[in-house]
């Protein structure tokens, strides 16, 4: 019976709870309705209006040159000039370590020397090939010529002369064959008549077949050099002539090509020459440049200073500290003209255009204003801070500061007052009275006790108050908490009467009762 009574207690409350929410959010939307004076409201009003945009930045000169390391890789900083001082032009800002240069600058020279051997080997090999080349073909040429002299001599000389002496010598064979044979017959005679001796008649018979055998073989020798022997002669200085052609031929291509390679080794020599030079002239260079020089007058800043590293290296320019090539040492001013650089987000980008008035404020130098204009705006945003935030992406802009300020130096910080436009009679409210629906911008007009949703055109804002171009009448009044559309406020509606009824539910069920399934406790 009492735990009954103790849980009818709870419902009791639960309910009161309820209904009391309930009410709260009834009066609530009638308060927004029809009492508005307890409402932040803010009265329309007319007067002058300036739009304007301030960004950080930092003071640079506007001529300066930028001194780098021209050395290739990474050396080391020797000595290097204190910054902030006032130097000449041609005087030592940084000297980086050589030693390494200096080997290999040794080295280099032993391979220059040894290319110029070399070449002029190359050279001389030249000259020898060329006369080698014209020897082998004189000879050559000469050879040939005896070739062809060799056939005209035979021709006109040995052949005539061979063939003459072959017929001379079967004539004289026919003519000892006839005296033979004269001789034999008078000694046949002379031995039939017992006047001549056998032996006697022998040797005339001897001598008539030797006569006779004489004229066979003095017409054989006829025969066999007229129809072999002067054909194979022929032949053979043909042959010879011909060989003695492809001879100087061969010879001719054989010192041409000798002479192509010598020449060719020699453009190639000196080729590795230049190339040996070159290496040595971009040490010397190289080792040069490891002193590096004021290009001009100026004050020195070393880069760190001057520049925002993302890697957070600002650590400023010292002796021993490594730097790698193209690396950005000093910053030489070297002008009394100077510049804000500062640093526009993509949002705001719009609103900014050359020419732009420009107050400058410097924080160190309190209650002084300088003033500039827009000058350049970087066509595409800054790389680091869109590596290190994507989503935010910043432009460099220069604002040119007007005359010339002895007092203003590299490096001090700042803030530059854009003047976007500027209004001498113009309706604005607060930003935050205007919201966004669809493709509108809508304010809540209280009128007859109610606040009522009105479409306005509006202008630019300084991120205080926005100009309104329309929809607007000076002296109304304007909700400055706009409420939310009918769909969001039920949303809120339900969420809130859920929150009560939560917030009244005891953290364990009631004795004898069961926690309904998906419920929290």
């Amino acid at each position: 019976m009492k735990r009954a009574t103790k849980n009818l207690i709870v419902l009791m409350v639960i309910l009161i709870i309820i209904g009391s929410t309930i009410a709260a959010v009834s009066a609530t939307n009638t308060r927004g309705s029809n009492k508005l004076d307890t409402e932040a409201v803010f009265t329309v009003e007319r007067g002058p209006l300036t739009i304007s945009l301030t960004e950080s930045g930092t003071i640079k000169s506007r001529d300066q040159f930028i001194v780098k390391s021209e050395v290739e890789g990474r050396t080391s900083v020797i000595y290097v000039i204190d910054e902030g001082a006032v130097v000449k032009k041609g005087e030592l800002l940084v000297e980086l370590d050589s030693s390494e240069l200096q080997d290999r600058l040794v080295d280099q020279q032993i391979q220059v020397e040894n290319t110029d051997a070399n070449f002029i080997s190359a050279q001389e090999n030249l000259e020898v090939t060329k006369i080698q080349s014209q020897s082998n073909i004189a000879k050559a040429e000469l050879e040939n010529q005896f070739a062809i002299e060799d056939k005209t001599k035979y021709l006109e000389g040995d052949w005539p002369k061979e063939l003459m002496q072959a017929q001379a010598d079967v004539t004289l064979a026919q003519e000892d064959f006839r005296r033979a044979t004269d001789n034999f017959g008078w000694s046949k005679k002379l031995y039939a008549e017992k006047y001549l001796s056998e032996t006697q008649y022998r040797a005339d018979e001897l001598a008539l077949k030797r006569a006779e055998l004489q004229v066979a073989l003095a017409k054989e020798n006829l025969e066999l050099l007229t129809q072999y022997t002067h054909m194979r002669k022929l032949a053979e200085l043909d042959s010879n002539i011909k060989q003695k052609e492809l001879a100087l031929k061969r010879v001719t291509r054989e010192s041409a090509s000798s002479l192509v390679q010598a020449q060719a080794r020699l453009r190639a020599l000196k080729a590795e020459q230049n190339r040996q030079r070159n290496r040595l002239r971009k040490i010397e260079d190289q080792i040069a440049k490891t002193k590096i020089l004021a290009p001009a007058d100026g004050m020195v800043v070393y880069a760190t200073s001057a520049e925002f590293s993302w890697r957070g290296d600002t650590e400023p320019l010292k002796e021993g500290q490594e730097v790698w090539e193209r690396q950005e040492l000093i910053h030489l001013p070297t002008a009394d003209s100077m510049m804000l650089v500062i640093r526009i987000q993509e949002s705001a980008l719009g609103k900014v255009e050359l020419g732009q008035e420009v107050q400058i404020a410097i924080d160190a130098l309190p209650g002084k204003q300088y003033s500039g204009r827009v000058a350049k705006i970087a066509p595409l945003p800054d790389a680091t801070s869109v590596f290190m935030n994507p989503d935010l992406k910043v432009y460099d802009t220069q604002i040119m500061v007007d005359g010339i300020h002895q007092e203003l130096r590299t490096g001090m910080s700042g803030k530059a007052t854009i003047l976007i436009a500027q209004y001498d009679d113009a309706l604005s409210v607060p930003i935050q009275a205007v919201v966004g629906r669809s493709s509108e911008s809508v304010v809540y007009v209280i009128e007859n006790g109610q606040a009522l949703p009105r479409a306005v055109e509006i202008g630019m804002d300084n991120n205080a108050v926005v100009h309104i171009l329309s929809g607007l009448e000076e002296g109304e009044k304007v909700l400055l908490t706009p409420p939310l559309d009918g769909n969001e406020q039920r949303r809120k509606k339900n969420q809130s009467v859920d929150g009560a009824a939560q917030n009244t539910k005891p953290t364990t069920p009631p004795s004898g009762q069961r926690r309904p399934n998906g419920s929290r406790p």
